[in-house]
C-alpha cells in the first residue's frame, strides 16, 4: 500500500494499549520498579511496551504528581544502552520522538542522510507540519534551515521538497496526458541525454501525487524499456539516489520499504539500532502489522524471529512485546 494511504488503519496497529486504563498504578509500578538499588526491567517492559503513546503521557503526568520526578530523566538514570535508547523513544510523543530523530541525525559531525531521507520520504503533509513544529519546539531552530545548512546540492533541494509535503493528494485523480508526459520529460531528462537533469527528476518525484506516480512510473517503462529505479540508480548517485530510490519505493509500497528497513537493520554482522528502534517505535501504532506480513512474504521469515536472532536480553524482550505475535 502506498505510503499516502497508511494512516492508522486498525488491523495495522500492534500496540493498541490498555483498555482499563488508570495510570496511577503504572507511575507507581514504575516508582517501585527503579526506586532503592537495582532495577525491575521487566516490570518497567511490562508496563511501557503495552500501552499506547497517549497512555504513556498520562503515566508521566502521574509518575511526576505523585513522585516529584521526571519519568523519562528517570527511566534514563536507571538504564543503559539499547534498552534505554528503546524505552526513552517510546516516551516522546510521535511528532516530537521523529523531530528528535532529525534533530540526532544532523547535530555534530556528519550528517546522517538516511535517516532525514527515510523520515522526510515517508510521512504524510500532516504528519511532517507536525514534525516541523514540534522541532522549531523543541530545538528553538527551523527544520528546514537546519537541513539546508546540514545539505548541500541536489540533496538539499529534494529534501526541502520533500519537507513541502506536496506530493499528498489523496482525490486518486490522475490526469492520463500529464502522466504520459512527465514519464516522457523523466525519459528526456536522464536516459536520453548524456548527464542528468536532476532538477526535473525532483520536480516530479516530489510535487506529484502518489497515485499519479504509479502511472508515470507504468508509463516510463514502456517508455525506457527499463524501471524508473534502475534509471535513477544509473544516473545518481550517494544520497541523492538514496533519496530519489526512497520516493519511488514509498510510492509503490510504504510496507514493503519498512520491511526493508527493517532488514536493513539486522542483516550482516552487528545491528542498526537506531533504525531498528525508530521504524518500531514510529510503526507500532499505525502499520506495523501490515509492515510484518511485507517482511515475511519478502524475506521469508517472520520479523519477530530476525529480531530474536539479531538482539538479546530486556531490550529483546521489549522489542518483541512491541512486534507483537506472529499470527
Amino acid at each position: 500500500m502506498a505510503w499516502w494511504k497508511a494512516w492508522v488503519e486498525q488491523e495495522g496497529v500492534t500496540v493498541k494499549g490498555s483498555s482499563h486504563f488508570n495510570p496511577d498504578p503504572d507511575a507507581e509500578t514504575l516508582y517501585k520498579a527503579m526506586k532503592g538499588i537495582g532495577t525491575n526491567e521487566q516490570a518497567i517492559i511490562d508496563v511501557l511496551t503495552k500501552r499506547s503513546n497517549m497512555q504513556r503521557q498520562q503515566i508521566a503526568k502521574s509518575f511526576k504528581a505523585q513522585f516529584g520526578k521526571d519519568l523519562t530523566e528517570t527511566l534514563k538514570s536507571e538504564l543503559s544502552g539499547k534498552f534505554e535508547r528503546l524505552i526513552v523513544a517510546l516516551m516522546y510523543p510521535p511528532c516530537r520522538y521523529e523531530a528528535k530523530e532529525l534533530h540526532d541525525a544532523m547535530k555534530g559531525l556528519g550528517t546522517k542522510e538516511g535517516v532525514i531521507i527515510e523520515i522526510l520520504a515517508s510521512r504524510t503533509k500532516n504528519q511532517l507540519r507536525e514534525i516541523m513544529k514540534a522541532y522549531e519546539e523543541d530545538y528553538g531552530s527551523n527544520l528546514e534551515e537546519d537541513i539546508q545548512a546540514d545539505t548541500s546540492g541536489y540533496l538539499e533541494r529534494i529534501l526541502v521538497c520533500l519537507l513541502q509535503g506536496s506530493r499528498d493528494d489523496v482525490s486518486g485523480f490522475v490526469d492520463p496526458g500529464l502522466a504520459l508526459q512527465d514519464a516522457q520529460d523523466l525519459y528526456a531528462a536522464g536516459e536520453k541525454i548524456n548527464g542528468t537533469d536532476e532538477m526535473k527528476f525532483i520536480t516530479i518525484l516530489c510535487t506529484r501525487s502518489a497515485t499519479h506516480l504509479m502511472r508515470v512510473f507504468e508509463e516510463y517503462e514502456k517508455i525506457a524499456n527499463k524501471s524508473i529505479e534502475d534509471s535513477i540508480k544509473s544516473e545518481t548517485h550517494g544520497s541523492l539516489e538514496e533519496a530519489m530510490v526512497t520516493v519511488v519505493k514509498c510510492t509503490r509500497n510504504l510496507h514493503s520499504y519498512f520491511a526493508e528497513r527493517l532488514h536493513y537493520a539486522m542483516k550482516g554482522a552487528g545491528t542498526r539500532d537506531g533504525t531498528l528502534i525508530r521504524n518500531i517505535v514510529s510503526r507500532s501504532e499505525i502499520d506495523l502489522n501490515l509492515i510484518k506480513s511485507q517482511f515475511q512474504k519478502i524475506y521469508g521469515k517472520t520479523l519477530s524471529s530476525m529480531i530474536m536472532a539479531d538482539t538479546s536480553s530486556d531490550y529483546k524482550n521489549a522489542l518483541l512485546n512491541l512486534v507483537g505475535s506472529d499470527s
